[in-house]
């Protein structure tokens, strides 16, 4: 049973899923740095939201970590790089919070340009100042936003529903699309310089962080009004404030701040500005589907299927049909390794029916994971697979092949004078292995099998049959290998145990055996 820490509260829908999954779920919120670090000896999974940093550190206390999921869209808490180096998982819910994002944010630049907080306050506190806090309409406005993915697509289209014009920076996306969305691309200085306000939907990296600061606020229109609800410190905080009070900026609204939590920003003291402590995904609607989302992606990665919001597996676009194929070609990589004396430089793919109409990025990884887990050392996964055959110059050529004759979906292997072939059971959906250097079979694939090469002569079926028989190995399938000129020479036997040094060498020992190899799909 996978142990899953859950270092952060999600929505109990999500932990619900992971008990139901039949995971050991180990709630531990009110941990310590240290506490957790010695909660994850032994855990498989871990799920954070945006207080937890998994560092180095962090991953060296879990040797058995297999997947990192953050219930939420950014990653800047997380190092990527060194989970994937230990070939760990890491998964965002990366819709999960868009919607409310996106309502939050107009609901930041409306109050911001009502002043409605102001007010309030004022108000509530015994003053009636009307004439104080006089708006500014957003109709007939310029609305510049940086940033033209999920989130900012959804604020260009609520801003265009107030009659605003929309105008965007986004190095990122085609002129195409932005004529699709109606909204006019630029560079970010002209940005600056037209739009009357400015939102911000961009991750935090290193080439974002202080992307609005002082040069940029002094090409600003006058008057214009900055909205942030992605991360701190892409917004210069200081710069803000001076810009807000210099009249540079007739106001903003921010939502998250460079530390967080923050109870001390430059921000707090300016009186047009509206802040929120990082309200953006803050809705009961969000919460619950990213707890739903995240523990969903973790089931997943943790019972070995396909993990769409994997950030640091290049998956491509795997088709349907490819993702039920995967298991065959991992299958096929354990297979491959066990059959071959010495694991080739250059290994043939082959993807043909369906299967071959996507990007093969996902069928190669799981084949490399079967491989490169079955040649042992280091922990291989999907992540960390590519990088792993690099070092060991192993190099898999893709071959994909569809046409109108190519009805059955096949995947195949070549290399070190060997090939193999299988595919997905219409009759159970489980992966079935089809040929064997040339000889056509069909048998499911079991963790312990047996195949023997032998000589075309009567009788030698029962006497491998007794010899595995005798040693209290039972034989849970089988099926005789044919070739072109329908020669049997080749049995492969699915069992239900070990065969000992001892049971080899006496299969060997009959005659018309040519070889023994015992296959153990671990």
């Amino acid at each position: 049973m996978h142990r899953v820490v859950v270092s952060e509260l999600i929505a109990e829908p999500g932990l619900a899923l992971l008990c139901e999954a039949g995971f050991d779920v180990d709630v531990r919120a009110d941990s310590s740095v240290e506490e957790l670090r010695q909660a994850m000896a032994g855990a498989a999974g871990l799920i954070i939201r945006s207080a937890t940093q998994v560092d180095e550190a962090l991953l060296d206390a879990a040797p058995d970590l297999l997947v990192v999921g953050r219930a939420g869209v950014g990653l800047d808490n997380v190092d990527v790089a060194a989970a994937t180096k230990r070939g760990v998982m890491v998964v965002n819910a990366p819709e999960s919070n868009i919607t409310s994002a996106a309502e939050h944010t107009m609901a930041m630049l409306l109050a911001q340009a009502r002043n409605i907080p102001q007010a309030h306050a004022a108000l509530v506190a015994g003053r009636w100042e009307r004439s104080k806090w006089e708006g500014v309409e957003v109709a007939g406005k310029t609305l510049g936003i940086v940033g033209l993915g999920r989130i900012g697509t959804l604020v260009a289209k609520r801003a265009q529903a107030f009659g605003m014009t929309v105008v965007g920076h986004d190095p990122f996306v085609a002129a195409d699309m932005g004529r699709r969305l109606d909204v006019e691309l630029l560079d970010l200085a002209e940005l600056m310089s037209r739009a009357d306000f400015v939102t911000v939907h961009v991750a935090k990296t290193p080439e974002t962080i202080g992307l609005l600061g002082k040069d940029m606020f002094a090409r600003s229109k006058p008057g214009q009004r900055i909205v942030n609800v992605a991360r701190g410190g892409i917004v210069d905080e200081l710069a803000l404030a001076e810009a807000v009070r210099s009249g540079q900026l007739g106001g903003a609204a921010i939502d998250v701040f460079d530390s967080e939590p923050s109870l001390d920003s430059p921000l707090f003291d300016v009186a047009e500005i509206v802040v929120t402590p990082h309200l953006g995904a803050s809705t009961r609607e969000a919460q619950d589907r990213a707890g739903v989302t995240i523990a969903e992606q973790v089931r997943l990665a943790l019972e070995g299927e396909f993990v769409p919001f994997a950030v640091n597996v290049d998956a491509g676009n795997a088709s349907e049909p490819l993702r039920a194929h995967l298991p065959v070609c991992e299958q096929l990589g354990l297979l491959f390794a066990n059959i071959v004396e010495q694991i080739p430089s250059t290994i043939d793919l082959e993807l043909r029916g369906a299967i071959g109409e996507s990007d093969p990025s996902l069928g190669v990884l799981s084949f490399l994971k079967g491989l490169l887990t079955q040649m042992g050392g280091e922990p291989v996964s999907a992540v960390n697979a590519s990088d792993v055959a690099k070092q060991r110059g192993i190099d898999v050529r893709v071959i994909t092949t569809s046409t109108a004759r190519d009805h059955l979906n096949t995947v195949s292997v070549t290399g070190g004078g060997h090939r193999l072939a299988g595919s997905i059971s219409a009759v159970d959906d489980q992966p079935r292995l089809l040929e064997i250097d040339g000889h056509r079979l069909e048998l499911r694939l079991s963790n312990h099998m047996l195949i023997v090469r032998n000589e075309d002569v009567p009788g030698m079926v029962g006497h491998v049959g007794s010899v595995v028989g005798d040693a209290g190995i039972n034989i849970s399938n089988m099926h005789i290998g044919e070739t072109e000129e329908g020669v049997a020479a080749l049995m492969v036997m699915a069992i239900d145990g070990v065969v000992s040094p001892g049971v080899q060498a006496s299969l060997r020992a009959l005659s018309g055996v040519k070889s023994v190899t015992v296959v153990r799909l671990r």
